[in-house]
């Protein structure tokens, strides 16, 4: 069976196209969800889109390696920022037991 041409090898606009879905849903998770841990799921998909726009460009613009190496420093900063979010998460459990966007706000009393 033969592929069509534009089927045989992904291009950037197959990348940018579920790089789109992924902000997209990253967006939506962190929009609508009232659970801090979809609300860290959901800026973990945002980042990751961001990751594979600049391996993308980085493969098929003129950035040679620099978009490979910022991508690293993003996966790098992420992890370290889930972490610390789950770590406030955890003492927002203890503290109230629940996980609820909304009771953060008493936090400031």
């Amino acid at each position: 069976m033969v592929l069509p041409e534009w089927l045989a090898e992904p291009g950037l606009n197959h990348f940018l196209v579920v790089s789109a879905a992924l902000f997209s849903l990253g967006l939506l998770a962190v929009i609508s969800r009232r659970n801090i841990i979809m609300v860290l799921m959901g800026i973990e998909l945002i980042l990751n889109s961001a990751n594979l726009n600049f391996v993308a460009f980085s493969r098929y613009g003129l950035l040679s390696l620099d978009g490979h190496m910022i991508a690293l420093f993003v996966i790098i900063i992420a992890a370290a920022e889930a972490a610390v979010a789950l770590a406030i998460a955890l003492n927002i459990y203890n503290r109230f037991g629940s996980i609820d966007v909304d009771q953060i706000s008493e936090l400031k009393d």
